[in-house]
């Protein structure tokens, strides 16, 4: 979905001219020549010619983490995403009126929850891993977060969830510079992400891990999607204080900080959510043919591979979205657990942890 209200909003980025047109093929730039198509659902708005350094793992191996990632159809907000967007849209407090930017959106689901609450909402990310709902229902911009092809100050709201941890120093500065850069002054964006500290509770968050890990001896179930998942982490910002550091280079100025310690969290992802996938997600055949393999062979074709442990987490993950979209009970259930693992915020989150949720904003400029 592009509707003509984003065209106000946008610069080349490859030469950041707003000398702009637009055609039935897409936005031309009158000053550089560049042609930026629209696909479906979303538009083409990627530097041309441009050379980075670091490259992301979701834009590498985009064609292979397809399958696996099983993007393409959303569940409603529950569970862990679902605490971090009751928490984003808590701390961010959408208006109407608002226009605002999912900075490195991936599947977009955090901005198709909320695009409701908003004017305009804008989801960009350089991979095209967009859920089909998103593509239907946000507008999206297939573009680079360190050359944001917007021009400043277009933004009251932008949030970056699960970002910063999969990049390099230097590319956290950009990515915070551009944002605070299309952010209007007063505007207001939120982080959610960690660094490497540990928590004041750790001890007892460690129990679930050790009791999953039971578990995982067991052959009960494994963590291999997880742990592709977040292959990639570098943690960067590897302190509090580098992130703070961070906001400040970029002009951001720190307004509201949530810790998250996850205490409840751990013992539903590690434990009991992974015996609920193992049980809904069994298949029983297939299991049996692989239980000595982690992954399925290699097809002829040459096509990726998808571990079987991960083929079990997303048969689980498909059943039940079939259940969650009628609100049946096990959708409610979902809620109760998502509401205990938000305990974790409100009784701990005033203690200082590697996972955090963080709201800034752009200063406004001095008379």
């Amino acid at each position: 979905m592009i509707p003509r209200t984003l065209f106000s909003l946008l610069q080349c980025p490859t030469c950041s001219s707003q000398q702009l047109y637009v055609t039935d093929a897409g936005v031309h730039c009158s000053a550089c020549r560049n042609l930026y198509g629209f696909h479906d659902g979303y538009i083409d708005l990627m530097p041309r010619g441009a050379q980075f350094n670091y490259v992301s793992k979701y834009v590498a191996e985009e064609e292979q983490l397809a399958e696996e990632l099983d993007y393409r159809d959303l569940a409603p907000p529950l569970l862990a995403a679902g605490v971090r967007d009751r928490a984003l849209s808590r701390l961010l407090r959408f208006q109407p009126s608002d226009v605002a930017l999912d900075n490195g959106c991936g599947t977009a689901k955090h901005a198709v929850w909320n695009a409701k609450h908003v004017a305009l909402m804008v989801g960009s990310d350089p991979a095209t891993l967009f859920a089909d709902t998103a593509r239907d229902h946000v507008t999206l911009a297939q573009a680079d977060s360190r050359v944001l092809p917007f021009a400043d100050n277009s933004f009251d709201k932008a949030f970056s969830i699960d970002i910063l941890e999969h990049f390099p120093r230097d590319v956290i500065d950009a990515y915070l510079r551009e944002t605070a850069r299309v952010l209007r002054p007063g505007g207001r964006m939120l982080i959610f992400s960690n660094t490497r500290e540990p928590s004041p509770i750790q001890p007892l968050i460690d129990l679930s891990r050790r009791l999953g890990r039971v578990f995982v001896r067991a052959g009960l179930y494994d963590f291999e999607r997880e742990a592709r998942r977040k292959s990639d982490h570098l943690k960067a910002l590897e302190n509090w204080e580098d992130v703070l550091d961070a906001m400040q280079r970029a002009g951001l100025r720190p307004v509201q900080t949530i810790f998250w310690n996850s205490l409840f969290t751990t013992f539903v992802e590690h434990v009991l959510m992974k015996l609920g996938e193992a049980v809904i997600g069994r298949h029983k055949a297939q299991d049996t043919e692989h239980k000595s393999q982690s992954y399925v062979d290699q097809p002829a074709s040459g096509k990726h591979t998808v571990a079987v442990g991960a083929q079990r987490e997303i048969r689980a993950r498909r059943r039940m979205r079939g259940q969650l979209e009628r609100k049946s009970a096990v959708y409610y259930a979902l809620m109760a657990v998502t509401l205990l693992m938000e305990l974790d915020l409100w009784l701990f989150g005033w203690m200082r942890c590697g996972s955090y949720f963080l709201l800034v904003e752009k200063p406004r400029t001095k008379r």
